[in-house]
């Protein structure tokens, strides 16, 4: 196995696509940690971390649809949810950098 820095960086980063694209956030990290999971130092941490940060944010969304109508709880989480989606990546793409490991809070782990 290789170590791969930039790499680790990029599949971070690339969660940002969905900013420009409403599925690329997933789908590029998801390819790319599945295609060099066994390549690269690190890339089946970092990438189940991204997944498993992905599908949270996911369910979280869907939770947060219905409280919508309970006094306009599910738009604070909206919001706090779409923070996270932008400062996340950012801050784990400068750790993955530094090589240390990626920290996603709130996520569950599914994978």
């Amino acid at each position: 196995m290789k170590t791969n820095n930039q790499l680790l960086v990029l599949t971070h980063l690339s969660q940002l696509l969905d900013l420009v694209t409403l599925v690329g956030g997933f789908i590029v990290p998801l390819i790319l940690w599945l295609i060099n999971r066994d390549k690269v130092y690190q890339m089946d941490e970092h990438g189940k971390a991204i997944i498993n940060f992905r599908i949270s944010m996911i369910l979280y969304v869907l939770l947060c649809i219905p409280l919508v109508l309970f006094f306009g709880l599910g738009l604070l989480g909206f919001l706090v949810i779409g923070a996270l989606y932008f400062i996340l990546p950012i801050l784990n793409a400068i750790k993955a950098s530094n090589g240390e490991e990626p920290n996603y809070p709130f996520s569950l782990t599914i994978i």
